[in-house]
């Protein structure tokens, strides 16, 4: 099969995947309230307890289990990572079709947790087959494909519930299982067995992949500046719908079309206007324009006080999804071809780890500020203190560049 055509087959297969297992778990969203308070038989005020814990096992799975996911697709190829990874995922979702009990509810979601860690495989997968000026235009288009798949999701799971709780999860394991079809006939493998590598357990864990990073010249501040993004970028799944409801009285409708069109944006950015950025002004200044936009947006919200102000900053929050692309190309570009898997574990363990810091210390910052515990009523504080986060990535990722550079040029001196 001619190289054009496995690149084309591999990205196909690397979409599909992303975008129907970001599909699957955006159906569940509108049916889970209500079918965890029918299996706990419980209110919904009692229910959405449960349903954090359900949440937050699936966040906490990533986090332990994508760097085990990246050294595995290191030693043995992307391919079977992928093709079993799916097979659970869509055994799971069959599973909680047919649940009659929290635990087994609970049971699932751990599982699909562990299997979607490999985004960090399809991540991987990406990088094998893309040069360097490729890959932050290839990787916007994940990340585009990712958050379209959370603006279908609800969108068709809301539909679908109206024929009942469980048809979502029946529907998320059919549409995986015809792309796990697909993928046993035509996904190639995309990693050359020349760069394959022994696993080593002991950097294939959270803890030992984010040492390895640290030890890396240059890469521990681009690591950095990611994390401090993630736990800034975090506040609009946190706390998006309680602030906009407490603050401007939006109605569920508003809400619901609000993260739509905040889906849109961001998926936009990194599939269509990265496209366009990184070509012409490259990674570096790309993620600076982001950061740029993206604090400016922050600081807005803190502060707006009408549904106006915010359809006005809407444009300028999505424009923040320049960042996370950019820099991983960047990191991508100073790791060798057999480390790829291993350094998308690390990163794909750390959106894990920071989508549960972050939720947490977010909606208890709003609460905070909102149920009259203290005398300053201020709605808009998570905001405020994502707008300082983003501000404080600029620092590392700075550095980070001034550093990459000063390796560069040695190295074409010794080269000279």
């Amino acid at each position: 099969m001619a190289s054009s055509q496995l690149t084309l087959h591999t990205l196909f297969f690397i979409g599909a995947v992303v975008l129907l297992n970001a599909i699957g778990a955006g159906l569940i969203i509108p049916v889970t309230p209500e079918l965890v308070a029918t299996l706990a038989h419980s209110n919904i005020s009692d229910a959405a307890a449960w349903g954090g814990y359900i949440a937050a096992i699936y966040a906490v799975m990533q986090f332990l289990f994508g760097p085990a996911m990246g050294a595995l697709s290191d030693r043995w190829g992307r391919r079977p990572i992928l093709l079993i990874s799916l097979a659970i995922l869509a055994l799971d979702y069959l599973v909680m079709t047919f649940a009659q009990s929290l635990w087994v509810l609970f049971t699932g979601r751990l599982l699909a947790g562990i299997a979607s860690a490999t985004y960090a495989t399809a991540y991987a997968s990406i990088s094998d087959i893309s040069q360097n000026g490729q890959r932050a235009t290839r990787f916007g288009m994940v990340g585009a494909l990712i958050g379209l798949g959370f603006v279908i999701g609800p969108a068709i799971g809301g539909l679908l519930a109206t024929f009942g709780l469980r048809v979502p999860f029946y529907i998320a394991a059919v549409l995986l299982s015809l792309t796990l079809t697909y993928g046993l006939f035509y996904l190639p493998e995309t990693l050359a067995k020349e760069n394959r590598r022994p696993i080593e357990w002991k950097r294939a864990n959270p803890i030992g992949a984010a040492a390895q990073v640290l030890k890396t010249p240059v890469l521990h501040w681009f690591f950095g500046a990611l994390i401090l993004f993630h736990f800034a970028n975090f506040v609009y799944p946190a706390v998006w719908p309680y602030f906009t409801i407490e603050a401007l009285n939006w109605t569920t409708t508003q809400v619901g079309l609000s993260l739509a069109i905040v889906g849109i944006g961001f998926s936009g950015v990194k599939g269509g206007l990265i496209r366009w950025a990184v070509p012409r002004h490259g990674e570096a200044k790309t993620a600076l324009f982001g950061f740029a936009f993206g604090i400016v947006a922050m600081i807005g919200f803190a502060f707006a006080s009408t549904t106006l102000s915010v359809v006005v900053l809407l444009p300028l929050s999505a424009l923040g999804a320049l960042i996370p692309p950019s820099i991983t190309a960047l990191m991508c570009n100073l790791v060798p071809d057999d480390r790829q898997g291993e350094l998308q574990g690390a990163l794909t363990s750390v959106m894990g780890l920071t989508l549960v810091l972050s939720t947490l210390m977010m909606t208890q910052l709003f609460t905070f500020y909102t149920n009259g515990a203290t005398t300053v009523y201020f709605p808009g504080a998570p905001f405020l203190l994502a707008a300082v986060l983003m501000v404080s990535a600029l620092l590392p990722f700075v550095i980070g560049l001034k550093k990459a550079k000063r390796k560069a040029a040695a190295l074409a001196i010794a080269n000279a």
